[in-house]
C-alpha cells in the first residue's frame, strides 16, 4: 500500500518550486536559463517581460521564470514575487561599473515582503572572462555576510559552457528537499 502511494504521489503530488532569475540586463540570465535546460548555448535576444520554463534536478521540479533586466522593466520585477522560494540574481562578473546598481536591486528585493522566505542563488557569470570578479570580490562588495534573513549562496559560473550551473542547482534542489 506504501508503494502504491508512493508512486501516486510521483505522478499526482509533483511539487513545483517558483524561480525567478533577475539580474542587469546582458548578465546572461536566459543564456544560464536554456543551458539548464539543454545543456547548450541558446542564441538569445533582450528579454521583453519573461521566460518560462520547468527545470527538473533530480525529480524536483522547479518553475523558472526569466525576467527581463533592462533599467525600465525593474519597476516591474515585484509583479512576479508572489510564491517565489528561489531568487536567482545573475551578475556579469566583469561589470564593476553596474555593481553598485545590482547591490541597490538586491537590497531592494530582499526587502520585499512578498520574497521574505526566498532563499537567495547569485550566479557570478562570466567567470571565463579575463579579469572577471571573483565570487569573494562580489560577495564583499554586495556585502552578503549581512543577508542573515535569507539563505543564500554565491557560485562562480560561466553560462557558456555552463560550469558551475550545476552546483547551484544542486544546492538549490537541497534546500527545496529540505524544506
Amino acid at each position: 500500500m506504501g508503494q502504491l502511494i508512493a508512486k501516486l504521489m510521483d505522478i499526482f503530488g509533483k511539487q513545483e518550486h517558483k524561480v525567478i532569475i533577475v539580474g542587469l540586463d546582458n548578465a546572461g540570465k536566459t543564456t544560464i536559463l536554456y543551458q539548464f535546460l539543454t545543456n547548450e548555448v541558446v542564441h538569445t535576444c533582450p528579454t521583453i517581460g519573461s521566460n518560462v520554463e520547468e527545470v527538473v534536478v533530480r525529480k524536483t521540479h522547479f518553475l523558472v521564470w526569466d525576467i527581463g533586466g533592462q533599467e525600465a522593466l525593474r519597476s516591474t520585477w515585484s509583479t512576479y514575487y508572489s510564491n517565489t522560494e528561489f531568487l536567482i540574481l545573475v551578475i556579469d562578473s566583469t561589470d564593476r561599473d553596474r555593481l553598485l546598481t545590482t547591490r541597490e536591486e538586491l537590497y531592494k528585493m530582499l526587502a520585499h515582503e512578498a520574497l521574505r522566505d526566498a532563499s537567495v542563488l547569485i550566479f557570478a557569470n562570466k567567470q571565463d572572462v579575463k579579469d572577471s570578479m571573483t565570487t569573494a570580490e562580489i560577495s564583499q562588495f554586495l556585502t552578503l555576510s549581512a543577508i542573515k534573513d535569507h539563505p543564500w549562496h554565491i557560485q562562480g559560473c560561466c553560462a557558456l559552457t555552463g560550469e558551475g550551473l550545476p552546483a547551484g542547482l544542486q544546492w538549490m534542489q537541497s534546500r527545496a528537499t529540505a524544506n
